[in-house]
C-alpha cells in the first residue's frame, strides 16, 4: 500500500528535482504529491487520520525519497518528526493540530537550534515570559526548514519555570510574530527553505506541547530517535542514488579508440564495489537501527546515536568515489551525481552533528553522562 501511495510522488520528485536545486525552490509539487498521497500521515496513529506505519516503513520511505530529491526529503523529514512530537503531547490550544497534520492540510517543521547554542539544539537560550496574559518567546532560530512555507512550528525555549527546563510551544506558520529572517543560500539541499527564523510571538500557554518542563524529555525521547534514523535514511538514499548513477554511466561511458568502457577498467571496478558495499552496509544498519526503535531494547540508544553518524560519514564517501568515478561527467554537470554530492554534505553538519554523535556515543559505552 505504502509503495502504491509512493510512486507517484517518485516520479513527481525526479521530474522537479533538478529545477528545485539549479533555482533554489521551495519543492512545492512534491510536496503537493505528498499531500495528496496520505504520506504526510505516515508515522501518525489512524485514529487521528495518519497510516500508522512504523519506523522501517518510515526509513524506507525517506530513503526512496531522498534518492529522488534531497530537497523534498529533508523538508519531509521535518514534517514527520515534528507531527510525530504534536502527536505524541498534543497542546491543548490547538487540538486540530495532530489531525491537520496527519491529514496533510497542515505541513509540520522544527524550530530548535538557536544562534546563540548553535548545533546544540538540545540547549536554547531564549527564555518564555509570561506577558499580556500569554507567554512570550523571543528567539534567533537558524536553519528552520520550511522556513516561511510551515504551517505549524515546534519551537523550542528555556521554560518559565522551572528555569532549568526546556518547553516546546506549537505556533502557527501564520503568526505574525514569526518572521523569516534571511534567505537560503545552501551548496546543497538548495530547496529546503532552511532559513533563520525570527521568533517575537505572544502566544497561549495551552499551545504547549507537555509539561513546561518536559520539553528536554520530548526532544530526546520521541523527536532523536526519528530524526536520527530519517536523517540517516536520507543520506542511504543519496548514497543509492549516487551508486546507481555511476554503474550506469560507467557501463555506458566508452573508450571509442579502445573498444571498451569505463566499467572495463579494474579500478573503476574496484571503486563501484566499495561503494555499492559501503551502502548495504549502512542500509542494513539502518534497518536495524529502525527495528530497534520499533521495538526499544538495551541497544536502542546506542543504535539512535550511530545511526545517524554512520550514514552521513558514508554518504560523504560514497558521493565523492562517485565524483571521482564519474570524473567530468558529474563535474560539468552532464550527471545528477553532483548534486548527490553536494546533498550528502549537509548531513554530517545537521544538527546533532556526526562529531557530536560520535562523541555521545562513546560517552555511552564508558558509562559517562551525555550531557555532563
Amino acid at each position: 500500500m505504502i509503495e502504491e501511495r509512493l510512486a507517484p510522488v517518485l516520479e513527481v520528485a525526479r521530474e522537479h528535482a533538478p529545477q528545485v536545486d539549479a533555482d533554489g525552490t521551495f519543492p512545492k509539487a512534491t510536496m503537493d504529491a505528498l499531500r495528496a498521497s496520505g504520506l504526510l500521515g505516515l508515522t501518525l496513529p489512524s485514529e487521528i487520520g495518519g497510516l500508522g506505519a512504523g519506523p522501517v516503513e518510515f526509513v524506507e520511505t525517506l530513503s526512496a525519497l531522498a534518492s529522488a530529491c534531497g530537497s523534498s526529503s529533508l523538508v519531509y523529514l521535518m514534517h514527520i518528526s515534528a507531527a510525530t512530537v504534536v502527536a505524541a503531547a498534543p497542546p491543548p490550544g490547538l487540538r486540530e493540530a495532530p489531525s491537520k497534520l496527519a491529514s496533510g492540510d497542515w505541513l509540520g517543521t522544527l524550530a530548535f537550534s538557536e544562534r546563540g547554542s548553535r548545533s546544540h539544539f538540545w540547549a536554547p537560550v531564549s527564555r518564555a515570559v509570561l506577558k499580556n496574559g500569554g507567554v512570550h518567546i523571543a528567539a534567533d532560530k537558524s536553519w528552520v526548514t520550511s522556513a516561511g512555507q510551515a504551517d505549524l512550528y515546534v519551537v523550542s525555549t528555556r521554560a518559565v519555570a522551572p528555569a532549568d527546563a526546556v518547553s516546546l510551544y506549537a505556533v502557527p506558520g501564520r503568526h505574525d510574530g514569526l518572521t523569516v529572517a534571511g534567505p537560503w543560500l545552501g551548496m546543497g539541499m538548495r530547496g529546503n527553505a532552511s532559513s533563520p527564523v525570527a521568533v517575537d510571538a505572544v502566544i497561549d500557554e495551552d499551545q504547549r506541547l507537555g509539561a513546561a518542563d518536559d520539553g528536554f524529555r520530548l526532544m530526546m525521547e520521541v523527536v532523536l530517535p526519528w530524526f536520527n534514523l530519517g536523517s540517516a535514511a536520507v543520506s542511504v538514499g543519496l548514497a543509492e542514488a549516487a551508486v546507481r548513477a555511476s554503474v550506469e554511466h560507467s557501463s555506458a561511458a566508452r573508450f571509442e579508440h579502445l573498444g571498451t568502457a569505463l566499467a572495463d577498467l579494474p579500478t573503476i571496478r574496484a571503486a563501484l564495489a566499495r561503494m555499492r558495499i559501503a551502502l548495504e552496509t549502512q542500509r542494513a544498519y539502518l534497518r536495524t537501527s529502525a527495528e530497534s526503535v520499533a521495538t526499544p531494547d538495551e541497544e536502542t540508544l546506542l543504535h539512535v546515536l550511530a545511526v545517524k553518524a554512520a550514514a552521513n560519514d558514508a554518504a560523504l564517501a560514497i558521493t565523492d568515489d562517485a565524483m571521482r568515478v564519474c570524473g567530468g561527467a558529474a563535474y560539468s554537470k552532464h550527471l545528477a551525481v553532483d548534486r548527490f554530492f553536494r546533498d550528502a554534505r549537509a548531513g554530517s553538519v545537521m544538527a546533532p552533528t556526526a562529531d557530536a554523535l560520535y562523541d555521545f556515543y562513546g560517552k555511552a559505552i564508558t558509562g559517562r553522562d551525555l550531557f555532563s
